[in-house]
């Protein structure tokens, strides 16, 4: 998880200012995580905090935490504002799933990845963590193809293993390469048009930065295609270099520390021994 916390900070300056090269500034003055690293660790409070895994306690959280952090780099995608801060808009003021295929499914689902013992509990609980909100089954998949990912690479599936299981069971195309995607590439905020190319830039890296670099590189929502990369980078090189995870380290919130090493206490997830 501080693999997708990693590439949504790196890639936050180069969300509206895409940057189509893997030679860049990791990170600057102006670099800070998004609402897609927030949500990310609300879904991990939420795992952690209800074994049920139900409904409410999902939208109880996603509200603590968008309490706490209002106004993030970028701000909150306007659908799920409104279903965070505008209840009222909903039939009987009550939240309702917005049939959403929006990438926001995919980019806060990493912690789901980690948290079970079989890939089904994995894909299930991860489809709960997007149908709250974004219940388009494009929505529901590109959140569960990313947990199934994180799933395989941290139980030493290979990558080969990964692409033909993704491949199969969701019917993207990961059948290209980086160069290939960033010379037609642009803006798609959705599940079906990131969470293939995110996997991309997975599957053509070498390590952990260049996985960072390749997603950041194909420029569309970068934040949010590092975002999902990185969390399955992380699980696969297991090696995250000490300086980046330093970084990082030195920017999030002490309860997202505090989250990561809960985790890392009740799961197989482990932090880069630099932490």
């Amino acid at each position: 998880m501080l693999g997708a916390i990693i590439g949504d900070t790196v890639g936050s300056v180069y969300e509206f200012n895409n940057i189509k090269m893997i030679d860049f500034p990791l990170f600057s003055k102006e670099s800070d995580y998004t609402d897609d690293s927030i949500m990310t660790m609300a879904v991990a409070s939420w795992l952690l905090n209800d074994s049920q895994h139900t409904m409410e306690k999902l939208e109880e959280t996603f509200l603590a935490f968008a309490e706490r952090y209002p106004c993030p780099m970028g701000g909150y995608g306007s659908g799920f504002y409104r279903w965070l801060f505008c209840p009222e808009c909903f039939e009987g003021g009550v939240r309702q799933p917005y049939y959403s295929f929006g990438n926001g499914a995919a980019m806060r689902c990493s912690a789901n990845g980690w948290m079970f013992d079989t890939l089904e509990e994995t894909e299930r609980v991860a489809g709960l963590s997007a149908a709250i909100t974004h219940s388009h089954p494009e929505g529901v998949k590109g959140a569960q193809s990313t947990a199934a990912a994180i799933f395989m690479a941290r139980n030493g599936k290979s990558k080969e293993e990964i692409r033909d299981y993704i491949s199969v069971r969701y019917g993207y195309n990961l059948n290209r390469n980086c160069d290939e995607i960033r010379a037609v590439y642009d803006w798609d905020s959705s599940c079906q048009g990131t969470v293939p190319e995110a996997m991309v830039a997975f599957f053509d890296s070498t390590d952990f930065e260049s996985a960072i670099r390749l997603a950041v590189s194909l420029g569309g929502d970068s934040d949010t295609l590092a975002c999902i990369t990185g969390g399955i980078a992380e699980a696969f090189y297991k090696n995250i270099p000490d300086d980046i995870a330093l970084r990082i380290w030195s920017m999030i919130p002490e309860e997202f520390k505090d989250l990561l090493k809960a985790m890392e206490e009740h799961t197989s997830y482990r932090l880069p021994n630099a932490l």
